[in-house]
């Protein structure tokens, strides 16, 4: 069994992680760190975990007892944690917030399974992608990979209102966010840096920029994005790479048809799909933020990191009716 530790348990990843790990067959939750429930029940908090655990929110950290840590704070909090505490050598760190994404002055591997498996495999830290990270590149990266698209990529993504996180907010409060649609970031949202160190990475003579229009929607959870770039290659060949590319993923399908949000919403796969409009390469992608956006990601590297069955614990089923 692998020994966890949670930090930040109190919020949507932490909630959603512990809601995983009670079920993974080959995972042990042996602390949920919370300074501010400190002492209350876990079902209090996440009430969807009513009558499922007795575990209790802790303000302790003992990391002696725990084979791995999952950091669930918020951008920034990461890296001044861990220059203030000190996490034995010998313990795994998965990160879930955007700290150690980026590479340089650091160990942390970038976990993105689709093409870091063997990497994610032999690291003691990883840098867990982010939900639109994550949505965006899956639908680029066998285009990418095989010279198929050029130019300027144009991406519009709408996100759930979990992807704010369970701080309440002028943009997260019902009476807003119901019925509503807004833009935010526009050309300039944070995981752009991750996206484009991949495309440097599988591509570094790519010159086209990342055009990223993202949305809030008024759902919980969930994301839907739509990419398009210039292209030559027939379709037929496209699809031949999308399938080679992603055969053998755990969690990452080609869909034959244009694919709707609610065949990944409480899943940790993502769905993929490619179409020709005369010069333009349209491609599609939809994960849920929480999971392969987030936790569900992270148990995935968590099982890929102990070498355990990669879908352990994350065999889900969709919110599809």
């Amino acid at each position: 069994m692998v020994k966890v530790g949670i930090l930040g348990a109190a919020g949507y990843t932490g909630g959603e992680l512990i809601r995983l790990l009670l079920n993974h067959p080959q995972a042990e939750i042996i602390f949920a760190n919370s300074e501010s429930n400190a002492g209350n029940r876990v079902s209090d908090v996440h009430e969807g975990l009513i009558g499922e655990t007795e575990l209790k929110f802790t303000d302790e950290m003992p990391f002696d007892k725990v084979d791995v840590i999952f950091l669930c704070f918020g951008h920034g909090k990461s890296e001044a944690f861990l220059k203030e505490h000190t996490v034995p050598a010998d313990v795994k760190i998965i990160d879930l917030a955007q700290d150690f994404r980026i590479s340089g002055g650091h160990d942390f591997v970038y976990g993105l399974p689709e093409i870091h498996r063997e990497d994610i495999k032999h690291c003691q830290h990883l840098a867990n992608p982010g939900c639109f990270a994550t949505c965006i590149q899956l639908a680029l990266l066998p285009a990418l990979k095989h010279n198929l698209i050029d130019g300027d990529i144009h991406v519009n993504g709408i996100t759930g209102s979990t992807g704010a996180g369970q701080k309440l907010g002028a943009t997260t409060h019902f009476s807003w966010r119901n019925d509503n649609i807004s833009v935010y970031k526009t050309f300039t949202h944070q995981h752009l840096y991750e996206i484009n160190q991949t495309i440097g990475e599988l591509r570094p003579e790519y010159n086209g920029r990342v055009l990223f229009v993202p949305q809030r929607g008024c759902f919980a959870r969930g994301i839907f994005v739509t990419a398009y770039a210039h292209c030559d290659s027939p379709i037929e060949k496209v699809q031949e790479y999308y399938a080679a590319f992603y055969k053998d993923a755990a969690f990452t399908f080609v869909s034959a048809k244009s694919p709707d949000m609610k065949q990944v919403v409480n899943t940790n796969k993502a769905v993929v799909y490619v179409e020709k409009y005369e010069d333009q390469l349209l491609m599609i992608s939809c994960i849920d933020n929480l999971l392969k956006g987030a936790v569900g990601q992270a148990v995935q590297n968590m099982n890929i990191m102990f070498g355990l069955p990669e879908t352990s614990g994350l065999l889900l089923k969709a919110s599809a009716f």
